[in-house]
């Protein structure tokens, strides 16, 4: 009988693959919710989901429509501080699943919020689950009833683990909306936004040091805006930087309604890769760059590192703040052993796995939705750290940098960063 194991592919295999395998394709195969998971499939448990995504709005609250199932996890968010009173919930029971009836009584349970808060929110987000996907609800307009009916700003917000591959995935989706509240104003030359992310850059980073040598002066994240007031004035902007590529919808929708344009950057850990970027912003923008000290501070503490940490085998995971792949690809590049990567496979890493493929063709990438990781061996590999809290879950034992706080890296000063802490991982007595 063939021995069962945990399925992975070489970067090798996948770069020479015509397609991503189904085994990455959560709409081809049962998906396994492992504890290395929990963060990435639960947006109630940790990290930035639909549910916790949405109230990154000043003085917005969710009434989060749903079975009792579904709002379990969002219970436990609720007690954490600064969400106090802000998380509201309509049960659904069989009856509202069959007959639909609950949609009737989200104006009343909106005007029992207001009643009950006692300062009017900026907006209230309808939270849905994958149990109104299935009954086709037109959310929309069932927000529109609700603004109507109670004179709040009404916005759907859907929570549908079933579209996460899909044309508009869920961390899409609510970006859009957030957006979607600011008003047309006048636009100010001196002003832009960094759209991306749900928690502010790190101000470490050269990123703003730099944009302000460019002459902007109005520099915005939504995660920074005090009051609902300083939000909608992200609306004067005069581009939007957009960091990560799942902000996209909402910075072409921003084009179309508010006529603010984007400039696409990424957030890298190759350092040539990070000066290019620069590089291009700099003559989008018609400015000179000088980012050398910058540049010089990072190469200074990599080649330390590389000096102290010679033969490094490592693993990577998915829940971090990084593209697993392009930061398996970083690593390679400056001579690690990048063992196994633990993520999913979109279209959108393929250009960093086929350049993984030529520098370490077998790296081994497994999928953490696979039921097959029940057998995963933590034998089968030689590693000396792990990258992300799910690489830590298949190797308990091994040194770990969980990489992950809401405070996101960027740049230089984010490759720094990363090499402080996994110097720091290395140091520690087991």
């Amino acid at each position: 009988m063939e021995e069962t194991k945990a399925y992975s592919i070489s970067a090798g295999e996948l770069a020479a693959s015509d397609a991503i395998p189904d085994a990455f394709s959560t709409a081809k195969q049962l998906i396994y919710a492992s504890p290395a998971t929990l963060a990435f499939h639960s947006p109630g448990a940790q990290g930035f989901g639909v549910k916790r995504a949405a109230l990154v709005v000043p003085g917005s609250v969710m009434l989060l429509v749903a079975p009792a199932c579904c709002g379990r996890n969002t219970r436990l968010l609720s007690e954490v501080k600064g969400y106090e009173n802000r998380y509201f919930f309509l049960l659904m029971d069989e009856s509202d699943i069959v007959t639909g009836r609950h949609l009737k009584k989200i104006p009343q349970a909106v005007q029992e919020i207001l009643d009950f808060l006692d300062q009017k929110p900026s907006v209230v987000f309808l939270c849905s689950t994958c149990v109104d996907a299935l009954l086709g609800t037109d959310w929309d307009r069932v927000a529109a009833k609700a603004e109507e009916a109670t004179g709040v700003p009404v916005r759907p917000c859907t929570m549908y683990a079933l579209t996460r591959q899909g044309r508009k995935p869920p961390m899409e989706t609510v970006r859009q909306t957030i957006y979607d509240l600011l008003p047309k104003t006048a636009k100010n030359p001196r002003a832009c936004n960094i759209l991306g992310f749900f928690s502010d850059i790190d101000q470490e980073s050269e990123l703003f040091s730099i944009l302000k040598s460019f002459g902007l002066r109005k520099i915005r994240q939504v995660s920074s805006c005090r009051d609902y007031g300083e939000f909608q004035e992200m609306a004067e902007a005069n581009f939007n930087l957009v960091l990560n590529p799942e902000a996209m919808l909402a910075a072409q929708d921003l084009e179309e309604r508010l006529s603010i344009p984007s400039i696409e950057i990424r957030r890298l850990y190759q350092l040539d890769k990070i000066h290019r970027q620069y590089e291009g912003l700099s003559r989008v923008l018609g400015a000179s760059l000088d980012d050398g000290k910058y540049f010089l501070a990072a190469k200074s503490a990599l080649n330390a590192f590389q000096k102290k940490h010679r033969d490094l085998h490592i693993s990577i995971g998915e829940t971090l703040n990084a593209n697993p792949f392009e930061l398996s690809l970083a690593l390679s590049r400056y001579g690690f052993h990048v063992e196994e990567i633990f993520a999913s496979v979109t279209a959108n890493d393929l250009p960093y796995i086929r350049r993984l493929a030529a520098l370490s063709p077998d790296t081994r990438v497994y999928t953490n939705l696979s039921p097959t990781m029940l057998f995963y061996d933590c034998g089968s590999a030689r590693v000396d750290l792990t990258i992300g809290q799910d690489a830590h879950f298949y190797h308990a034992n091994t040194r770990n940098v969980p990489w992950n706080g809401d405070l996101q890296p960027f740049g230089y000063a984010g490759l720094a960063e990363l090499i402080t802490q996994m110097d720091r991982a290395l140091e520690e007595r087991a």
